[in-house]
C-alpha cells in the first residue's frame, strides 16, 4: 500500500489545507488537534512552551492524529533547520527573513549538499527512514517544504525577490509582526495590512508558489482562503483551549 501524499504534495494539487500553531508544547494537545481534523500543525519553538526536547513527541502525535507536521524554529541558524528535519519534520517555517538574501541563505540548511549551509548527509536519522528508506537523499526535495514568513515592511518589498527562490515554498504572512511594523497592531481591515497581504499572495501565486497566512479567530479563514491562501494556520492549541473554556463560562453565566 503505498503512503498517503504529503503536505508539499497536497499543496501542489492545489488543496486548501487548514491547521494550527502548537504552542502548549504538549504532545497530548497535538494529537488532540490532529485527530479533530486539521490538516496540519505547526510545532512552535519561536513562542510556544515547548523547546527542542517535545519536538519529537509532537510530531509522532501529529502523525498518529493524522496531520502533517511542520516545525517553526527560534531562528534562521542552520541548526535549528537541520536537527528538526532530521527528527522527522515535514517542513520548516522561518521566521524574521527580511530579505531575499537571508531567506536564500537559509533554504539551502532545507537541502542536502555540499554548499555553505547546506543540510548535512546523516542517513540514520529519523528523517530519513533510519536508514532503510532507499530514496531518502535523492527525494528529499521533493518532500520538504520550506516556509519563510513575511513580517516586515521589508520582506514585503522583497518579497517577490523571496518567492523566486528555490528552496522557498510558501510565502507565509505573519499579520501579527507585520501589522505591528506598519503601525495598525491587529487592524486586519487597515489599508495598509489589506495591500501588504496582497502583495504577498500575488507573489507567491505568481512564482507558482503558495499563499500562507494565519488567522487570529476562525471566522478569518473564510476571508483568507477567498483571497487566495492555501496554507492556513488558525489560532494556535492554546488559544482554542481559551475560546472553548471561556465559552463555557459564558453559557454557564447565562
Amino acid at each position: 500500500m503505498s503512503e498517503p501524499p504529503g503536505i508539499k504534495a497536497r499543496l501542489a494539487a492545489g488543496e486548501v489545507l487548514v491547521g494550527t500553531f502548537a504552542a502548549l508544547g504538549s504532545s497530548a494537545a497535538v494529537e488532540a488537534v490532529a485527530c479533530a481534523g486539521l490538516d496540519f500543525v505547526i510545532i512552535d519553538l519561536e513562542h510556544g512552551a515547548g523547546d527542542e526536547s517535545a519536538v519529537l513527541a509532537q510530531l509522532r502525535a501529529a502523525e498518529r492524529g493524522g496531520a502533517h507536521a511542520l516545525v517553526r524554529v527560534e531562528s534562521a541558524a542552520r541548526e535549528r533547520t537541520t536537527r528538526v528535519l532530521d527528527l522527522g519534520a515535514e517542513g520548516v517555517v522561518c521566521p524574521r527573513l527580511n530579505s531575499a538574501a537571508d531567506a536564500e541563505a537559509w533554504a539551502a540548511s532545507l537541502r542536502y549538499g555540499n554548499g555553505p549551509g547546506a543540510r548535512g548527509v546523516a542517513l540514520g536519522t529519523r528523517g530519513a527512514g533510519y536508514g532503510l528508506v532507499q530514496d531518502a537523499l535523492a527525494g528529499a526535495a521533493d518532500r520538504t517544504l520550506g516556509v519563510v514568513q513575511i513580517e516586515s515592511p521589508e520582506a514585503v518589498e522583497q518579497c517577490e525577490r523571496i518567492a523566486a527562490i528555490d528552496g522557498v515554498d510558501v510565502l507565509f504572512v505573519g499579520p501579527t509582526d507585520l501589522s505591528h511594523a506598519l503601525g495598525c497592531l491587529r487592524d486586519w481591515e487597515h489599508p495598509a495590512l489589506r495591500a501588504a497581504t496582497t502583495r504577498v499572495g500575488s507573489a507567491a501565486r505568481a512564482a507558482g508558489k503558495v499563499a500562507g497566512t494565519y488567522c487570529a479567530t476562525a471566522d478569518r479563514v473564510p476571508i483568507a482562503v477567498d483571497d487566495g491562501f492555501q496554507l492556513v494556520a488558525a489560532m494556535s492549541d492554546g488559544a482554542l483551549l481559551i475560546a472553548g473554556a471561556a465559552r463555557t463560562v459564558a453559557l454557564a453565566e447565562t
